[in-house]
């Protein structure tokens, strides 16, 4: 069975709560995806979704540029059997775009709240009506009048409509958050809602995802093609790496640098992990005189990031020619460690007037290569969050204690020496700190 089979897309209309939708989802084991709420229809069916969650936002659907999914998008899940569930202002899109009636609430609700179950059937199949439960609402709109076939199935104290249902079309909708902790019973109704109501199988496993990982790896780099990546001793460099390498092998040459700004003996110990525990072709480079003499006499923060940048292309660029002369051959892919969050932030959500990018964000990347080396990207863990690249990095046999190692940022002690890092030895009292 294809894992990616029962995937649960969400359409993103710029709800703080995203991200935590798709990572709750995926911790049910089932396949989740985010992409923008206004997204083409091309884009959604080519996904082939068996769920879509139409997510909240900081829009009413009465504002002349408030978002909306394509049209032509209610037809496509009718004709193709799709569970379609309206979150918040998911909810009102819904109810608005299929004929019924959103209004400015009279009392609009912010907070914990209380609500109770009218009808015991689709979402609250496994509810009795009566039963109370508390969840977390943000909404000032409400649904005054409901589309042709669609009955409210949960209200609030204060009356307002908390939850709709239309099983025959499958469109769902809650008028509150169900991913927050603040629902404490919501992720019980959302579990309800995917398996006994939607019929997704939960199939989804880290092990199934470092199988295609490498199998796309191998698809990607040719036989006699060479790779290389900037380590940078944090975990999704060394994960994504160590992934590559199990894929290819040595045509994998990493290079880890060691600027003189790094943790106490921070070189020693990645290293070591490096060559005894992962066996991963490195190469350091002990560049401290090289940052420390750039960086002396500077001592704005947003310029020593500047030139610490700068100087990591250097070594990089010269990393890679070393490397050409020495296969006789230009290296030809790149590995970053780039991550699903930082996809998802590239991409503006709808109705913030900001551009829709789909460039990852841009301190994940190696910024500002040269351009004759022309390197092709392999991003293995561009779909996992940081917590799924721990779990594949256990899989990956990647030691726990770096698994669990603090996030470093990449201008290392520079930033945290709050004038000339060159001065006295202040880089040497903050590694003993």
């Amino acid at each position: 069975m294809d894992p990616k089979a029962d995937l649960v897309l969400i359409l993103d209309f710029g709800s703080q709560y995203t991200h935590l939708i798709t990572r709750r989802i995926r911790s049910l084991s089932i396949f989740s995806l985010c992409i923008s709420g206004t997204s083409p229809l091309s884009s959604i069916t080519s996904l082939n979704p068996k769920v879509v969650i139409l997510s909240g936002g900081p829009h009413s659907v009465h504002s002349d540029d408030s978002p909306s999914f394509a049209d032509g998008f209610v037809e496509w899940t009718q004709a193709n059997g799709v569970f379609v569930l309206g979150i918040c202002y998911g909810l009102q899109l819904i109810v608005q775009r299929l004929g019924g009636e959103v209004r400015v609430g009279e009392k609009q609700e912010y907070g914990r709240m209380e609500i109770e179950v009218e009808k015991s059937c689709g979402l609250f199949g496994g509810k009795r009506v009566g039963d109370r439960q508390v969840v977390w609402m943000s909404h000032g709109d409400e649904a005054a009048r409901l589309p042709n076939g669609f009955e409210v199935v949960a209200r609030s104290q204060q009356g307002a409509v908390a939850a709709v249902e239309d099983q025959e079309r499958r469109f769902y909708g809650l008028q509150y958050h169900p991913e927050v902790t603040h629902s404490p019973e919501g992720m019980e109704t959302l579990t309800y809602f995917l398996f006994d109501v939607c019929g997704v199988s939960a199939g989804w496993k880290m092990e199934d995802v470092m199988d295609e990982e490498i199998k796309v790896i191998n698809d990607m780099v040719g036989p006699d093609d060479h790779v290389i990546c900037a380590l940078s001793g944090g975990v999704d460099s060394t994960v994504a790496a160590t992934l590559v390498h199990k894929a290819i092998g040595d045509r994998l040459h990493c290079v880890f640098v060691d600027n003189g700004l790094l943790r106490y003996k921070e070189r020693e110990r990645v290293m070591e992990t490096f060559e005894r525990d992962l066996h991963l072709p490195v190469t350091c480079v002990d560049a401290s005189d090289q940052f420390l003499s750039k960086l002396k006499g500077v001592v704005d923060p947003e310029r020593k990031r500047k030139i610490i940048g700068k100087e990591f292309i250097c070594i990089f660029d010269a990393f890679a020619h070393e490397l050409e002369n020495k296969l006789g051959k230009k290296p030809a892919f790149l590995v970053q460690g780039t991550l699903y969050p930082d996809v998802i932030e590239s991409c503006p959500p709808p109705g913030t007037g900001r551009t829709h990018s789909h460039t990852i964000k841009s301190h994940h990347n190696v910024g500002g290569l040269p351009k004759d080396m022309k390197l092709k990207l392999i991003e293995p863990l561009k779909l996992l969050f940081k917590d799924e690249v721990r779990q594949l990095g256990r899989i990956l046999s990647v030691p726990e204690p770096f698994l669990k190692r603090h996030p470093f940022p990449g201008p290392g002690l520079a930033v945290r020496v709050l004038g000339d890092v060159t001065e006295g030895n202040a880089l040497d009292v903050l590694r003993q700190v």
